[in-house]
């Protein structure tokens, strides 16, 4: 699991490359978790990370 001091400087870094969109990296995302819940327009989604490194988004 990366450090917070980690976490907060790969989210530095992707930002300060980025003019017009908002890039956040998977492990900010995560920050050491394997799923996280999105909250959009009043529905739950469910982001998960499989073992093999992919990410799946279910409602």
């Amino acid at each position: 699991m990366p450090s917070q001091l980690e976490l907060d400087r790969l989210n530095k870094e992707t930002q300060k490359n980025v003019a017009s969109n908002r890039v956040v990296t998977s492990e900010v995302l995560f920050s050491g978790a394997r799923e996280l819940v999105i909250k959009h327009a009043g529905e739950d989604y469910r982001l998960r990370l499989t073992n093999q490194g992919k990410l799946i988004l279910t409602k």
